[in-house]
């Protein structure tokens, strides 16, 4: 019989044993950044609309095409947050965190929300990792968050990405280039809304993907090349740090990245076994945003880590993610006075850390065993009348296929020492 009801097209579902694995991604990529000192922010998953309309820029794709925008019950307009930048930078000025010490040094996790059309690894709902580094415009900081995503992606077991490094300028260097790649792009033959996003931020139109729009910049000027003197020291002494964290990169001198705020560092990680949709993280510096949200001028530089896109790199290496389930044994009672013992048992074995299940509904042997296979469980722990009258378990080792019986007190600490 076909379901009733389907999950929205293009959200992605995770459901066991792939739920689990996504959770051991998204619990890899934030891990480096908690080492490094960021602290965890839960953020709102709907905004004032105007706000990514100001932090994120009217020009870009994100805000005029792809929100997810509604009029609430108060009739102000409401959005699904696209992105964590713009929603991190308002927590940090209403709750005044940028008045303790600098740098404020965040880390987030969740869903974010783009109407666009689905297509493998371009979803309307996407999962990401970012942090937020803000208050300092030290090169150093810059190159630290750089290695902290390049160093997530290792963890997972990503080899075969690619780290595409740049830099944009500043607003003092900027508006130079910008005039003369408008010069360049009033000579290119352009559709009307290209040609209208050209004059809000030519730079977009580099980011455009499309082969006809490829083929006729291939000559245009590049932010590189018009940065003043202290954005290519600052470009430098970045670039010197990475060498210093031993992260390696490429030079990509047309990269800019999707959305309006970037400034001096960006840059972009991408896997080929992605295909089109090849961009696993990225991100760069926003010196200026938080100013442009009503907030001090203060600097500040962050990334986003795809979740799903990591979870499909690695299967496209042909990594194996283990199941984030944490089923270590698998209790098998056999007969109503063991169920009893079973349970008992489950209870002291959670309590100490070691993950545990159990067969319900009295089922018999051959049933229960089928359902410790299914659990993942590395033992199962039999518990039948001889065993009671022994006061022992039988404990099977499911990957060996050994068994041998161990007192019912010696369990646990059995359970325990298995875990390593």
């Amino acid at each position: 019989m076909s379901p009733q009801f389907r999950a929205p097209k293009g959200v992605p579902e995770y459901v066991p044993p792939a739920s689990g694995r996504f959770l051991m991604v998204r619990e890899t990529l934030s891990a480096p950044a908690r080492l490094a000192g960021y602290g965890y922010i839960e953020l709102p998953v709907f905004e004032d609309t105007a706000l990514f309309e100001r932090g994120v820029g009217e020009s870009t794709d994100v805000v005029s095409k792809e929100m997810y925008t509604f009029t609430d019950r108060g009739d102000r307009s409401i959005s699904l947050r696209p992105e964590g930048t713009a929603g991190v930078m308002r927590s940090v000025i209403e709750n005044g965190m940028h008045r303790g010490g600098l740098p404020v040094k965040l880390w987030y996790a969740g869903p974010f929300f783009r109407a666009e059309r689905p297509q493998q690894g371009r979803y309307r709902q996407l999962q990401q990792v970012g942090v937020e580094a803000i208050g300092s415009g030290d090169p150093a900081l810059d190159a630290e968050v750089v290695a902290l995503a390049d160093r997530a992606f290792l963890d997972v077991g990503l080899r075969d990405f690619t780290l595409h490094l740049n830099s944009l300028g500043c607003a003092q260097c900027r508006p130079a280039y910008s005039a003369r790649l408008r010069e360049f792009l009033d000579g290119c033959d352009l559709d009307e809304a290209t040609r209208q996003r050209a004059q809000i931020n030519p730079l977009r139109v580099l980011d455009d993907k499309r082969p006809e729009v490829q083929e006729q910049i291939a000559s245009a000027p590049l932010p590189v090349d018009y940065l003043c003197a202290e954005c290519a020291q600052h470009y430098d002494a970045t670039r010197g740090f990475l060498v210093d964290l031993g992260v390696t990169w490429q030079e990509s001198p047309r990269l800019v990245r999707g959305l309006d705020y970037y400034t001096r560092t960006a840059f972009e990680f991408t896997h080929p076994g992605l295909g089109a949709q090849s961009g696993i993280g990225g991100g760069g510096r926003y010196d200026g945003l938080m100013s442009a949200l009503g907030g001090p001028d203060m600097s500040g530089i962050g990334f986003g880590l795809g979740v799903d896109r990591t979870l499909l790199a690695a299967e496209a290496e042909g990594l194996h993610v283990p199941d984030d389930a944490q089923v270590r044994c698998f209790c098998v009672p056999l007969g109503e006075e063991a169920r009893h013992v079973a349970v008992s048992l489950l209870g002291r074995l959670r309590a100490t850390g070691v993950g545990a299940d159990m067969a319900f509904d009295s089922r018999g042997l051959k049933g229960s065993m089928k359902a410790a296979d299914r659990s993942g469980a590395r033992f199962a722990l039999i518990i039948g009348e001889e065993e009671i009258a022994a006061g022992t378990v039988m404990v099977r080792d499911l990957v060996e296929g050994t068994q041998e019986p161990v007192p019912l007190d010696d369990v646990v600490v059995r359970m325990m020492g298995s875990a390593g």
